[in-house]
């Protein structure tokens, strides 16, 4: 077990091997394991990760700001930060969690990373485990979308539909599957304005209802891109002048003059015929009578 190559890809080199050691060890392996320290790096790390928020959403209020926090140190998140840093290869687990797969485990995962924190605290103090912690959440920070993360799929669907003044969504229990103590609930979700409907599962009604609401959120948001309005044809300038109300007094003056002038343009051929006639009569009688 290479402990040099953990502590790079923390950014942090322990004064104290020993708590390296405690930190990565499950209850399974030995007396001496890591459950207090991950208390402790719980709270260390909920104390960072709300001061880092505090400084990146200035605009946000107090409750966003906790419904982000519990989202970003909840167990997912901590245990898709322990995959980044390969952590399972540097656990020490007993031999029945080992054979049962007990590396792959998000909780243990995720109760070894606090207890690497609590026990970077305990090697070198707040500082140091404040920025150990803020170098691995700082990719996930960047990705964090304040008024959404955290809210589930009900909630998120009925602010979008607020948000364009479409009904708030019905939905129904179709049908149930399954024993009593493990039924399936299939739940229909309607928005008749965006004329959907979509099923969802789940092991409640709740659970069902948040499925279906997840597909009906996909679904509106489809719906509303594709439903852009078509470019509208320009309509043509004497069109525009005439809906303002100033197209026929310009129009008759532009009829007008466009009358006046094929009136020239046809005087003056006649004028041209007319010459042209009487130069021909003069060439053909040179010895015109005198009086």
């Amino acid at each position: 077990m290479n402990l040099q190559l953990l502590q790079k890809r923390l950014g942090y080199q322990f004064c104290d091997p020993a708590l390296l050691q405690q930190a990565l060890t499950h209850r399974s392996h030995s007396v001496t394991h890591n459950e207090r320290l991950e208390f402790l790096g719980d709270s260390v790390l909920n104390c960072v990760v709300a001061s880092l928020l505090f400084d990146s959403f200035a605009d946000i209020d107090e409750g966003d700001l906790s419904r982000v926090r519990a989202n970003l140190v909840k167990q997912q998140s901590l245990y898709e930060i322990a995959q980044k840093i390969e952590l399972s290869q540097f656990l020490r687990l007993g031999e029945g969690e080992l054979k049962s797969g007990g590396f792959r485990r998000p909780s243990i995962l995720a109760d070894t990373l606090e207890a690497l924190f609590g026990a970077i605290f305990l090697d070198s103090g707040f500082d140091a485990a404040k920025q150990v912690i803020q170098s691995l959440y700082e990719p996930v920070l960047v990705t964090v979308d304040p008024t959404t993360l955290g809210k589930d799929a009900k909630t998120l669907l009925q602010e979008f539909l607020q948000s364009k003044k479409i009904a708030l969504p019905q939905y129904n229990v179709v049908a149930t599957h399954g024993a009593a103590h493990s039924q399936e609930f299939e739940i229909e979700c309607l928005v008749p304005k965006l004329d959907i409907q979509v099923f969802g599962a789940g092991g409640s009604r709740r659970a069902g209802e948040q499925a279906a609401a997840k597909l009906a959120l996909e679904a509106a948001l489809s719906a509303l891109s594709k439903a852009t309005p078509a470019s509208r044809k320009s309509k043509p300038r004497s069109a525009q002048l005439k809906l303002a109300g100033i197209a026929t007094p310009q129009l008759d003056i532009a009829d007008s003059a466009d009358n006046d002038t094929r009136s020239i343009k046809q005087k003056d051929v006649s004028e041209s015929e007319q010459k042209k006639t009487k130069e021909h009569s003069a060439s053909h009688n040179p010895h015109p009578k005198t009086a």
